[in-house]
C-alpha cells in the first residue's frame, strides 16, 4: 500500500532546518527528504504561502523557518500541505446499489470520520517544538551512550 509521506518528510526537513544557523538550499533539503529539488520547492512553496518558511535567492540563499517552533502544530502543517488523506483505505464503491455494501460503507465512513477527528485533534496538540525537544532528548541519550 502506497502511503503519503509528505507530512513526515516536511517534519523531518523542518527539524533539520531548525538546527541550522544558515538557510538550507533546495538541494540540501532534497537530500534530507530523499527527493528532488523540484519537489522541495513545490512543497516549501506551500509552507511559504502559509508564512511558515521564507526563501531567499543568491549564493547565501535558501529556505528558513519563519515562525517560532512552539507556534506550529502538526495540524497546521497537514493543512498547509493541502490536507492529504489520512487513510489509504476506503470504500469499494462510493454509491453502491447493494444494501449490504451501503451498510458496510456507512460503518466504515463513521469509523474513518471518528478516527480522523481524533487524529487531527492530536495533531493540533503536537508542535514542532515538541518534536525538537524529543530529538534533543534522543540525541543526548545517544551521545551519552557513545561515551
Amino acid at each position: 500500500m502506497k502511503r503519503d509521506s509528505r507530512l513526515s518528510s516536511v517534519l523531518h526537513a523542518l527539524l533539520h532546518m531548525a538546527e541550522q544557523d544558515a538557510p538550507m538550499t533546495s538541494d540540501d533539503l532534497a537530500c534530507c527528504m530523499r527527493t528532488n529539488p523540484v519537489v522541495v520547492r513545490r512543497t516549501m512553496g506551500l509552507l511559504r504561502e502559509r508564512g511558515l518558511v521564507t526563501s531567499s535567492r543568491g549564493p547565501s540563499g535558501g529556505w528558513r523557518i519563519a515562525v517560532d517552533l512552539a507556534g506550529v502544530s502538526l495540524r497546521d502543517l497537514h493543512e498547509a500541505l493541502g490536507e492529504p488523506a489520512i487513510f489509504a483505505i476506503g470504500n469499494r464503491h462510493e454509491t453502491p446499489e447493494c444494501l449490504v455494501e451501503q451498510a458496510v460503507n456507512a460503518a466504515l465512513d463513521d469509523a474513518f470520520a471518528e478516527a480522523e477527528e481524533l487524529l487531527l485533534a492530536r495533531f493540533a496538540d503536537v508542535t514542532l517544538a515538541d518534536l525538537a525537544a524529543d530529538f534533543a532528548r534522543r540525541h543526548a541519550l545517544w551521545r551519552n551512550r557513545e561515551t
